[in-house]
């Protein structure tokens, strides 16, 4: 058998076990072995394919982790909009309790509602910003 469809199946498999797991990264390496292949089919040597391999799979690896770190770290699940469609929408709140909590009526069923930190509880619209258990966490709009 080949270099090159060695290599190929190697990318193939790869490339299954990344469907299998999730992770981009046996993606990236996946690419690696491809460029490994391509290189076989120029006619470059077992060493010279196996450092195309290193190069490109690990070069793809880094460069992806470089990417990752530069943006900005993901809202924790409760204040994530992408995860919790109650982010955003906006309630309103006609009294506060004593002990700084209030009930409102929110897509059909009670809610206890605390303002976020730092802020003093006040009457009228507000947004939710995070869902904490069965508690909603509101600002002023």
């Amino acid at each position: 058998m080949a270099n090159s469809t060695i290599w190929w199946l190697i990318a193939g498999a790869a490339i299954v076990l990344e469907l299998l797991s999730g992770t981009v990264y046996l993606l990236l390496l996946a690419a690696g072995f491809a460029a490994a292949a391509v290189a076989a089919h120029m006619g470059a040597g077992t060493v010279a394919q196996l450092v195309v391999a290193a190069v490109v799979g690990v070069g793809a690896v880094l460069a992806w982790y470089a990417v990752q770190r530069r943006r900005p770290a993901a809202p924790a699940t409760g204040a994530n909009r992408d995860v919790n469609l109650d982010i955003g929408e906006i309630i309103h709140i006609e009294a506060w309790n004593p002990d700084g909590t209030a009930t409102v009526r929110y897509r059909g069923a009670q809610w206890t509602v605390v303002q976020r930190a730092g802020r003093t509880p006040s009457t009228g619209e507000h947004r939710v910003v995070e869902v904490i258990g069965s508690r909603l966490v509101v600002e002023k709009t």
